[in-house]
């Protein structure tokens, strides 16, 4: 089988190393238009579980990538000067750059034909693969081509946020909450490297216009998000790389192939960077298409249907859980008048995914201090 590979991010290059391993045989051709060594973003965070699903089928690059992670087991949430640590809540994290590095030495290792800085313009110049996977991002190029086939829905959540890095080293993933005379700011942050950490400054639409951001240059806006959160950076500098404000983009697909054409990642579906999930997703997409290939070898219709029939439900499920997270999100600075310990509760339930018995299973020495705060106030009203 010839497959060329559209996109040389963690599930493209994850899929041509996995399928070229498995299938030696095989030609397997990767296209990325950007060199070797660049990437937008700076670390990628990983739950406590989701390297699991990596570890039962390759263990070998689970072994690659986890000595190279930072790791930690809480939450420190951070509001009007109060820190609260929901414990319980593993997650590691390594460098996007790094991550994509790792993979790249497994991909050659296995004799996978890598073309960086090779942007693919139209999809005649692929003629004669027998499959093309696009695992070519946002703004894919087969699925722009094909969006009636696909069944392709894009629409943006209304906050507005900047990606950047800083070296300051922050002990567990952290979200600081900031009022300020214009508006409400939240930073999610969290190390991946021993001096590196990922800053991403998020507010709201009226916040960003009362700013007037729109009109700022990126350095005006690194100095105004350095101003805001100054106690948190600590004398530290945000590192912008390509820090331009976004609206989170929702991409979903009804259809997964068409044609000769698979879809897989952020090609595919997105997830709010609040439950940290796109690129597992990517990953996971890669291992679900092999082996929906590997099990309908003679039929590749057939083949690409399996892979959509298994793999949606899941996604589904947790696109679904994505976007309650991020309508929370949406609503941050109303959750922010609440006492610290309801808020903490509250934004820790946000997803749907954690009840109150799992709570208290998970995270016994949060409860307990949210159970004595709420013991307080009754004794209070007495």
């Amino acid at each position: 089988m010839r497959i060329a590979v559209l996109g040389g991010g963690p599930g493209g290059l994850y899929f041509a190393y996995l399928w070229k391993k498995r299938h030696p045989e095989a030609q397997v051709d990767l296209f990325e238009q950007n060199a070797a060594g660049a990437t937008w973003g700076f670390g990628v965070v990983f739950s406590e579980q989701a390297l699991e699903f990596l570890r039962a089928d390759d263990p070998e690059t689970v072994g690659v990538i986890a000595p190279r992670m930072e790791s930690w087991k809480n939450i420190t949430l951070s509001l009007r000067g109060e820190t609260i640590e929901i414990d319980g809540v593993g997650f590691s994290s390594i460098g996007r750059l790094e991550l994509l590095n790792l993979l790249q030495e497994r991909a050659r290792g296995v004799g996978v034909a890598a073309r960086y800085e090779t942007q693919i313009d139209a999809l005649d110049e692929l003629r004669g693969y027998d499959l093309i996977v696009a695992a070519d991002g946002l703004n894919s190029l087969v699925r722009r081509g094909f969006e009636g086939d696909f069944g392709t829905s894009v629409s943006y959540s209304s906050n507005k946020f900047a990606w950047y890095g800083t070296t300051r080293r922050f002990p567990t993933l952290s979200q600081t909450f900031v009022a300020t005379d214009r508006g409400t700011f939240n930073a999610h942050h969290y190390r991946y490297a021993p001096a590196m950490s990922t800053f991403l400054v998020e507010c709201d639409r009226d916040t960003w216009r009362r700013y007037g951001f729109a009109d700022m240059t990126i350095e005006q806006s690194q100095a105004v998000c350095e101003e805001v959160f100054r106690d948190t950076l600590d004398g530290h500098r945000l590192i912008s790389n390509k820090s331009v404000w976004r609206n989170f983009p929702w991409v979903w697909n009804e259809h997964w192939s068409y044609r000769n054409m698979v879809l897989i990642g952020d090609a595919l579906h997105t997830a709010h960077f609040s439950i940290g999930s796109g690129t597992r997703l990517a990953i996971e997409d890669a291992i679900a298409l092999t082996k929906a290939l590997e099990a309908r070898s003679d039929d590749l219709a057939a083949a690409l249907e399996r892979y959509e029939a298994e793999r949606k439900p899941v996604v589904q499920k947790l696109v679904t859980a994505a976007r309650t997270s991020a309508e929370w999100y949406e609503r941050f600075p109303d959750h922010m008048t609440r006492a610290p310990m309801d808020f903490a509760f509250s934004y820790i339930t946000r997803s749907g995914r954690i009840d109150l018995p799992r709570l208290r299973t998970m995270s016994p020495q949060f409860m307990a201090r949210y159970d004595a705060a709420h013991g307080a106030v009754q004794e209070a009203a007495r």
